[in-house]
């Protein structure tokens, strides 16, 4: 698929690359894992576990051994379906969408998808995957009150209406809306997996449809649960990864549950991905995860004792970790971080202090606040003097970037910042050298932060020393993120600080959702986003005409399947964020530490990290890494 053409119908087949299977059933060789399972949990042999269309990968390594890792919390080992990434259709190295566990899939305009499944695919307990599961969701869950009381996910509604459903046959099912609805794919692709598809032979036994409704509501009593349906909703733990009995499609499954401090993945026999010498995919046998501290994972990275970590370590770590590797046998790898700032600040246009929101609506003194950073020093004192200075925008690697979006209105030129203020009428200063308010109060802008950052925190520090200078007082106030949002959707906040974009390098296939005022969680207008989250039932209408054709364009973007419109869309909608300073960027371009002991191959020595869309390592295939040396590799027990 050309991403810059306009989309008709087409076809994308399954093989990533012209891939040949192996050319007979015996040249699949079975994972030496399996061959120690006792009699009664024996497996078919592999050629009968593989779907008869497998994914045939361009990879080379060898089976065996076990990695270990760390997790700050037992919840946390919710992200393997993350980075494992496995999903309908997802990115590749290109960012460009592929079928993964579809064969292949069709798309009309936007607006009519068929999916058609690989023929033999089993769920990781041998039970076929087929459209009955796709059916069980849509209809037994999406749309029953007791399991989804707000019924289908909002990607999947279109002016409010949900998709006509249909099972075509036994592998294909297709969604039908009467108008486009490009976010479709793109949200199936994304680093949280809706699961629009569920394991229902094992799921029924749990459903009042299926089972009785007084057993199951007796055995919700002796869970401590308070009906059938919240016992399905435990059982059916796609997210979580809680429950060891749920099969699975990703390449490990878990294999205990909480309270513990070691959790254990081992790999899925029916996995749908092979090697080109007929090996089956996940390479390595087990993904094992410690609990710890997260101010301990550099200091036991740098003692050796983890063969992959990345989640929990930052750019800050780099020296400790450089510091271990030559005698621990382990090397750690710098990949960029695709973000469209380390330190974005947001005012906010609809907090409740009259005073505050009609200076932060004003474009002067958005603009004066941010000629008034100096982010060349703030890049030498964050980030080594290796970032990027400038806005919160995008990264070069997209398709959509130019160079002024980082740049404009990003100079350190404190005079020009002065000077706006002075014509806002802000020029009056007490004894200190501090601008006033026209109700006499002093020019402290209170910034609000979670204080999970502590680049965020530091980088604070020095943005109160350069507003200073043109007269503005900063006070860092760092809370419970939980807290912070709270009052930032009731209006109470005057200015946050936090990462800017998540999804720094986007295509026009991805949706700019980021960029309009539609989500409350954006804390430069959390009343805008509750309005249009909550269909003006509650927050506030976009009031201002800028702000408002953030939301047409996004509209614009949403009606067509035409790339070339959308690409348009994105573009105007990236200079309205430049011209407009919403949010005030610094410096981007931190590099996210990842360390692999020697002897794990597989990842690639430099490339973007992101949480979308690469879903952290997701697109770089964690189930294709290898011991290059297994026999010796296994995790210390």
């Amino acid at each position: 698929m050309l991403l810059g053409a306009p989309k008709r119908a087409f076809l994308l087949a399954a093989v990533l690359g012209a891939l040949a299977l192996p050319a007979l059933a015996q040249d699949f060789k079975e994972p030496p894992f399996f061959a120690s399972l006792p009699a009664d949990k024996k497996l078919p042999p592999l050629a009968e576990r593989l779907p008869k269309t497998p994914i045939v990968v361009d990879a080379a390594g060898q089976y065996g051994g076990d990695i270990v890792t760390l997790v700050p919390r037992p919840r946390d080992i919710r992200y393997i379906s993350t980075y494992a990434y496995t999903r309908l259709v997802g990115y590749d190295r290109n960012l460009e969408l592929q079928p993964d566990l579809l064969e292949k899939f069709d798309n009309e305009d936007d607006r009519v998808f068929t999916f058609t499944l690989r023929p033999g695919h089993r769920w990781s307990d041998g039970s076929p995957f087929t459209a009955e599961d796709f059916r069980y969701y849509w209809e037994d869950i999406a749309h029953n009150l007791d399991l989804s009381p707000a019924g289908p996910p909002e990607f999947m509604l279109v002016d409010g209406k949900p998709p006509r459903f249909e099972v075509v046959d036994e592998r294909t099912v297709r969604y039908t809306w009467d108008r486009p609805n490009p976010r479709f794919l793109p949200q199936l692709a994304g680093p949280l997996d809706p699961g629009i598809y569920r394991a229902s032979a094992y799921l029924r036994q749990f459903h009042a449809k299926y089972a009785d409704k007084a057993a199951l509501e007796e055995k919700a009593k002796q869970q401590k649960l308070k009906s059938w349906a919240a016992l399905h909703n435990r059982m059916d733990d796609m997210k979580e990864q809680t429950n060891p009995g749920l099969p699975t499609l990703m390449p490990w499954r878990v294999t205990n549950t909480a309270p513990a401090n070691r959790f254990v993945f081992e790999r899925n026999p029916y996995y749908h991905r092979v090697d080109r010498q007929g090996q089956q995919l996940p390479y390595v046998d087990r993904i094992i995860m410690d609990v710890s501290a997260t101010g301990l994972f550099a200091a036991k990275a740098n003692a050796g004792e983890e063969d992959l970590l990345f989640r929990g370590l930052s750019m800050g770590d780099i020296p400790v970790l450089k510091e271990g590797e030559k005698a621990k046998g382990y090397k750690t790898l710098l990949w960029p971080y695709a973000r469209g700032t380390e330190l974005a600040l947001y005012p906010n246009l609809n907090t409740a202090d009259p005073v505050w929101r009609g200076l932060n609506r004003d474009i002067r003194f958005r603009r004066a606040l941010s000629l008034g950073i100096d982010r060349k020093t703030l890049n030498n004192a964050l980030l080594f003097g290796l970032g990027h200075e400038g806005n919160n925008t995008i990264v070069p690697e997209s398709p959509l970037f130019s160079p002024e979006l980082r740049t404009a209105n990003a100079a350190y030129d404190p005079a020009e910042a002065s000077r706006l203020l002075d014509e806002i009428g802000l020029s009056k200063r007490n004894g200190a050298g501090i601008r006033l308010l026209p109700d006499g109060r002093e020019l402290e802008i209170i910034v609000e932060t979670d204080g999970e950052s502590s680049l965020v925190v530091d980088g604070l520090t020095l943005v109160s020393e350069f507003w200073r200078e043109i007269g503005v007082r900063l006070f860092v106030k760092p809370q419970d993120r939980t807290v912070l949002r709270n009052r930032s959707f009731a209006g109470l906040t005057v200015m946050v600080a936090a990462p800017g974009l998540d999804n720094a390098i986007p295509t026009a296939l991805m949706p700019p959702t980021e960029l309009a005022p539609m989500r409350q969680d954006n804390y430069a207008w959390p009343k805008w986003g509750q309005y249009v989250e909550t269909k003006g039932k509650n927050g506030e209408a976009v009031d201002l005409p800028e702000a408002q054709r953030l939301l047409d364009l996004y509209d614009t973007w949403m009606n067509t399947g035409n790339r070339e419109v959308q690409r348009h869309a994105w573009r105007e909608m990236l200079r309205n964020h430049v011209e407009n300073q919403w949010t005030i960027g610094t410096i981007s371009g931190a590099l996210q530490p990842i360390v692999t002991r020697n002897g794990l191959e597989g990842l690639p020595a430099k490339a973007l990290y992101s949480w979308e869309p690469t879903a952290m390592l997701g697109i770089y295939r964690l189930d294709e890494i290898y011991w290059n040396k297994a026999a010796g590799k296994e995790a210390r027990r």
